[in-house]
Formats: C-alpha cells, sequence, structure tokens
C-alpha cells in the first residue's frame, strides 16, 4: 500500500505563483470567513449539481474521535514541512483535533484527469481544484466565475491546510480520491544558487515515478478515508467533501458557531430551500452538525424576515404580480422583480442577518443571478412608518447573466457597475434606477398621498403611523378636532359611536382622539341615565404595540355617561379620499381582527362585547389590522338597562 506524504513545490526555473499572491486573491472581503465558506463552497456544490438530483450539503463542525485522532498525527506528519513554513503538526499535535468538514452529494465529484497539463477541456474539475488557480467558470449560467472560491478554504484553515475526499465517474465505473492540499506562504532552503525557492503550496499524497503527488485512489483512498474517520460514499454515490483543519471561528465559541452557520445558510442560500408550486422536493437540501449534535436550519417560510423574501420571490415568478425591468437605450430586459410590503414589528437581530446588512426591520431586495444565489441585501429606503417593511427580489435576465457576473468582485457579494464599460455597465447601472422607481412607487417615499383631488402633508405625523394609499397600511384616528355625535336610527339603539378619529397616515398632524359631545337639538333618550345618551371619549391617538408577540392596534377610550354599557368594537376598512368605509370585503381579502379589551388593571378580556360603567377609568381596544388596509374601528356603546 502506497505510504502517503507531503510534498512542496518548489520555484520551477519559469517562476510560478507564491502562496501569499493566491491567498490574496479574496482581497480584503467585508464578509466573516464563515459567511463567505457557506456561500462559495454550497455555489460549488450548485456548479457541480447532476441533472435535476437534489443536493445534499452538510456541515459538520467537530473534533476527530479519539478512535481517529491517532491516524491523523501517523499519515498527516510524514515528511511535513517545518512549522514556520506549514504550522500543520502543531495543530494535529494538540489534544482535540477540530475539524469543518463541508460535504456535498447529489453532485458530480472532482473527475477528470489529475494533472494540470492534460489537454482535457470538458472535464478537469479536479486540476481545477486541487492544482490550478484562477480559471474561470465552466458551468453556463453557474454561481462561480473566478475559481477563487476554493481560497476561502485555505483562509478559514489556521494551518492553511484541507482533505479532499472525493469520488466521481470514470470511464468503466467510479472512482474515489484522496488527497491533501495546503497553502502558506513562500519560503526559502539554503543560499543562493545552491538554495531552493518554495511557493508554500504542499501536497499530500503519493508520489509517482517522475515526482508528481498524485491522490490516493480506488482501494487505497477507502481504506485511508476510513482511518481518518471520513463518511464513505455509497456504491452509486458521487460527492465531494473538503475538510478544514483547525477551521478559525473567530470569537465564537463552538456551538454559537453551529448556529451561525445554520443560519447564514439560510440567508444566503433560501432560493434553494424552497419547492415548486408542486410541493416536490427543494433543489437543495442543507444540514448542520455541530459536535454530534444536529443544528436545525432555519425554515425561510416560518423565519422573520426571510418569509417577506420567500413572497417576493413568489411574486417575481409570478406572471400576474412580477414586475419587468427593461432598459430603454440600448433595449434590453434586464430582470424580473417581486416586492412584499408588510406591518411587521421589528424583529430580533441575528448575527447571520446582521452580516448579511439587516438589522431589525427589512428595507431590502435581494439580488440574485439567473442561478438564484443570494448576492446581496441591496438596502432601499426606509418606509416612513417604523412598523411598515418591504422586502424585494430581483433575478437578472439570463441573457444578461454574464454581465452581472462580471460586476462580481471574487466573493460574488455585490453588483459593481463602476467596473464596467459599455452597454454592460449601462445594463447593471439602469437596474439599480429601475429597483428604486419601483420601491418609491411601493412605499411613496415623497411623503405626500393624494386622496380624491387634494394632497396631504404626511411630514409631521407620529413615527408609528402608516400610508394612506392604495394598498398600504393605515389605521383610523388622528384629526385634531372633537367631533359630535348626533342619534342614530332607531333612537332606542342610541348609536353613541365615533371612528378613532379621521383617516390618517405617517404624517397627518396633530393629536388624535376626539371626546364625542352632545350636539344642540338632540333629545335626550327616554328612561336614559341623566337623560343623556351613551357617550364615548376617544383618548390620545391610536398606536401600535405588541401584545402576546402581536402587532396590534390600540384605541383607549372611557365611557363619560354615568351607568352601565355594553360595548362592542366595529370594524372596517375604510376607503382613501371619501368617506365611506367597506365592511363586506372582497372574498378571500384580509380583515382587520378583533383581539381583545384591556382594562385599568392590565388585563386582557378577548370577549366580543363589555359591559363598562361609564367613569374615568380607561379602557382600551386591541384589533389586529389587515395588511394594506386602513383600518377604522368604532367603539359603540348601549345602556345595558336598554337591552334588557
Amino acid at each position: 500500500m502506497t505510504e502517503p506524504a507531503w510534498h512542496s513545490q518548489t520555484f520551477p526555473p519559469e517562476g510560478a505563483s507564491a502562496a501569499e499572491g493566491i491567498r490574496n486573491q479574496l482581497g480584503r472581503p467585508e464578509l466573516d470567513l464563515l459567511t463567505i465558506l457557506v456561500r462559495e463552497s454550497a455555489q460549488n456544490s450548485w456548479d457541480a449539481r447532476t441533472g435535476d438530483t437534489t443536493v445534499d450539503y452538510h456541515l459538520d463542525l467537530k473534533v476527530v474521535s479519539p478512535a481517529h485522532a491517532p491516524a491523523w498525527r501517523e499519515l498527516l506528519t510524514r515528511r511535513v514541512p517545518a512549522h514556520e513554513n506549514l504550522p500543520l503538526r502543531q495543530a494535529i499535535s494538540s489534544p482535540a483535533i477540530r475539524v469543518l468538514t463541508v460535504s456535498d452529494r447529489g453532485t458530480t465529484g472532482l473527475g477528470g484527469p489529475t494533472r494540470a497539463d492534460n489537454a482535457v477541456v470538458e472535464n478537469h474539475d479536479f486540476v481545477s481544484f486541487i492544482r490550478n488557480i484562477g480559471e474561470p467558470r465552466d458551468t453556463e449560467l453557474g454561481g462561480g466565475t473566478y475559481g477563487f472560491g476554493k481560497g476561502i478554504f485555505y483562509l478559514l484553515s489556521k494551518p492553511g491546510t484541507v482533505l479532499v475526499h472525493t469520488r466521481c465517474k470514470v470511464p468503466g465505473g467510479f472512482e474515489t480520491r484522496l488527497m491533501g492540499c495546503a497553502l502558506w506562504k513562500s519560503y526559502a532552503e539554503g543560499e543562493g544558487l545552491s538554495g531552493r525557492r518554495y511557493t508554500g503550496r504542499h501536497w499530500w499524497g503519493a508520489a509517482s515515478a517522475d515526482g508528481v503527488v498524485e491522490p490516493l485512489v480506488g482501494a487505497e483512498a477507502d481504506a485511508v478515508a476510513e482511518r481518518l474517520g471520513l463518511r464513505a460514499f455509497g456504491s452509486q454515490e458521487t460527492g465531494t467533501t473538503v475538510v478544514v483543519i483547525d477551521p478559525d471561528l473567530g470569537e465564537r465559541e463552538i456551538q454559537e458557531a453551529g448556529e451561525y452557520l445554520a443560519e447564514t445558510i439560510a440567508w444566503n442560500l433560501w432560493p434553494k430551500m424552497l419547492t415548486g408550486s408542486d410541493g416536490g422536493i427543494p433543489p437543495m437540501r442543507f444540514s448542520v452538525q455541530c459536535d454530534g449534535i444536529t443544528v436545525p436550519v432555519p425554515d425561510p417560510r416560518e423565519t422573520t424576515p426571510l418569509d417577506m423574501f420567500v413572497a417576493a420571490h413568489e411574486a417575481m415568478q409570478s406572471d400576474a404580480d412580477h414586475k419587468e425591468l427593461r432598459c430603454y437605450n440600448p433595449k434590453a430586459k434586464l430582470g424580473n422583480l417581486g416586492l412584499e410590503k408588510r406591518f411587521v414589528s421589528p424583529f430580533a437581530e441575528t448575527p447571520a442577518g446582521v452580516a448579511a446588512g439587516i438589522g431589525s426591520t427589512v428595507h431590502h431586495v435581494c439580488l440574485m443571478r439567473t442561478a438564484e444565489l443570494v448576492v446581496t441585501y441591496h438596502a432601499g429606503p426606509k418606509p416612513p412608518a417604523e412598523y411598515v417593511s418591504y422586502a424585494g427580489v430581483f433575478r437578472a435576465d439570463a441573457e444578461l447573466d454574464s454581465a452581472f457576473a462580471a460586476s462580481e468582485p471574487p466573493t460574488h457579494d455585490a453588483w459593481h457597475w463602476q467596473s464596467l464599460e459599455g452597454r454592460d455597465k449601462t445594463f447593471v447601472k439602469t437596474t439599480f434606477t429601475r429597483i428604486k422607481e419601483h420601491v418609491e412607487e411601493l412605499i411613496d417615499v415623497d411623503g405626500r398621498v393624494k386622496t380624491g383631488s387634494s394632497e396631504i402633508a404626511l411630514g409631521a405625523a407620529s413615527r408609528t403611523f402608516s400610508d394612506l394609499v392604495a394598498g398600504s397600511w393605515g389605521i383610523g384616528g388622528a384629526s385634531d378636532y372633537r367631533q359630535e355625535f348626533k342619534p342614530v336610527a332607531p333612537a332606542a339603539e342610541t348609536g353613541a359611536s365615533q371612528r378613532s378619529g379621521d383617516l390618517f397616515d405617517s404624517g397627518a398632524g396633530g393629536d388624535a382622539g376626539a371626546s364625542s359631545t352632545q350636539g344642540p337639538g338632540v333629545d335626550p333618550e327616554p328612561g336614559s341615565s341623566n337623560g343623556r345618551r351613551p357617550r364615548v371619549e376617544y383618548l390620545d391617538s391610536p398606536s401600535y404595540e405588541i401584545r402576546a408577540g402581536h402587532l396590534v392596534l390600540i384605541q383607549a377610550f372611557r365611557i363619560a355617561t354615568p351607568g352601565l354599557h355594553r360595548c362592542v368594537a366595529d370594524l372596517g376598512v375604510a376607503l382613501a379620499g371619501t368617506s365611506s368605509r367597506e365592511t363586506d370585503p372582497p372574498r378571500g381579502a384580509d380583515e382587520p381582527q378583533f383581539f381583545g379589551w384591556e382594562g385599568p388593571d392590565g388585563a386582557l378580556r378577548t370577549e366580543p362585547s363589555q359591559v363598562l360603567e361609564g367613569s374615568d377609568d380607561v379602557w382600551r381596544v386591541l384589533v389586529r389590522p389587515a395588511p394594506d388596509t386602513t383600518t377604522e374601528i368604532t367603539v359603540t356603546a348601549r345602556r345595558e338597562e336598554a337591552l334588557r
């Protein structure tokens, strides 16, 4: 059996790339190393998928078991360079050998020739990943463009060392391959013309007769992989496992790092987790383990605010709801845009969300190319209302995929139109202009709304108020005057009610909330206490608060007439530009939902009606507003004795 050992690359007379230059090809990325690892490795897995098969992508952060640790120390220290030239020996001599394993199945594996000088152009995955640096992508409409993504494996490893275990199809069947690779820094041994310079690149494998290091293959690869405790491949299974030795987790504890990896998968790869309208299997399946414990990957459909991006993605794919973005000079379709606006409370920040550029609110458009891998979350203007958020998804048209790809840095996390020239520069730059136009139309960022023939300035209102525009959020109650209430037929029903003020938006100024007063010429109701009708006095402006995890609209009021009164909340949807209200919504439309009554003691009562005694006690009615509406609240009071 071949005894694998380390072999260090010397500079050939004609020169070669030093390890430092290769390590620096990613530049100084803004994203942290774990995020880049997830993005780049999953992108490689997606580009290597076999047909329509679902790709299984797995991360495993663990300590090598005591049963396998001796094999690591024995096999990986053979002819290892001195510590200053490659600090691997120290990493695997520690009591706990920490590794991060990135594996995929349902992919082609690293096939093709094992030597870079073979003139094979159709399949050279092995040499592209193991040998060569900086090769362009060879997958049509794939996610990768530079071939630098593999550099993140070396950057994440403290000793710059990885093991590559892969299985691929070869003529006549399948072949397993196992090889180690290290990338540290160049160095010299000896001096002058008699010395030798080394590139800082090292390979662990079997030496051939001509000195080229080859991977272990077939039964030898399987046997050594078993000794190291690497997951074996099935008889008909292909794929690749990359083991990062001693990963740099920054300041994170082990479990914290596992949770971060799971969240990072959700934030950066959620489009690949979605099933089609037929409810089939997703394009990719993701799993994470940390020291043998499964760390659940968040479901984007059930996770705020990713669920908004999922809805925007569905709108982008819908023939009816998508917005087609176009450039008119030169003429071209740029891509499709989907938008989703919702009324949501600020949510808890997560480390992975913050790394993606999103904190406790969302006002972003997810940018992606044809491969539907997240490029970045492009921040748009913030809505004028605190609780209004929007999410968008833009997917570039396949015909312009290469233009957008060319605008990306090596980490594929931005579109820089400034780096392009000619038509491509125009297309990418115009895309941002079109996105901005549609977002501004969605949230009406100019600070004014039109109602009928008049315009109402919105700048002075409370930040908790919402847009009074078609298809926007809103609530009732914002006029700075007190409103008279006159009897409503039949008189016995008294009808003492008011809206929670006039309609308002994020700028209808003033302190809303009007107390009702007895209008002149109103006859007292027969038998009523003190000859007065029940009077509902509204206090302060309606406001949004969180109750039991729900965002609710709250209107404070008191019953200003002595006696017992049964109160009900009459909810409707106000129609912009009119004095009308919609109480019979279209079929399937959302409606405001009664949430409860909150008394002076702070207790919540959920009965639809509540018997209250006229006094100075302040009560509150709580309502869950309907999305994309202006909710109107009317508290109606009837004397209890009149109902008996």
